[in-house]
């Protein structure tokens, strides 16, 4: 099982989205500083996750999401309306 997730800075509201095989470690490692881009940002809150069976159908949601506006905002709507 593949995820695609989106966390939410408890710092400063941002947001960021993800795809990983494992979801809670992947969550704790964000937390920990072991990623770079949203090392400044911690803590982190998961908000929202899909589940997917294969990683490419993981990845192609991912990738909509971080560069389709239009999807990004429908799911951020559902999410924190």
């Amino acid at each position: 099982m593949f995820f695609v997730y989106v966390l939410r800075s408890l710092k400063d509201g941002t947001t960021y989205i993800g795809c990983c095989e494992d979801l809670s470690v992947r969550i704790k490692q964000h937390n920990q500083g072991k990623t770079k881009s949203i090392k400044h940002k911690l803590p982190m809150e998961l908000v929202y996750y899909e589940a997917y069976l294969t990683k490419t159908s993981a990845i192609k949601r991912e990738i909509e999401l971080k560069k389709n506006s239009f999807a990004k905002e429908q799911l951020f709507k559902r999410i924190f309306a």
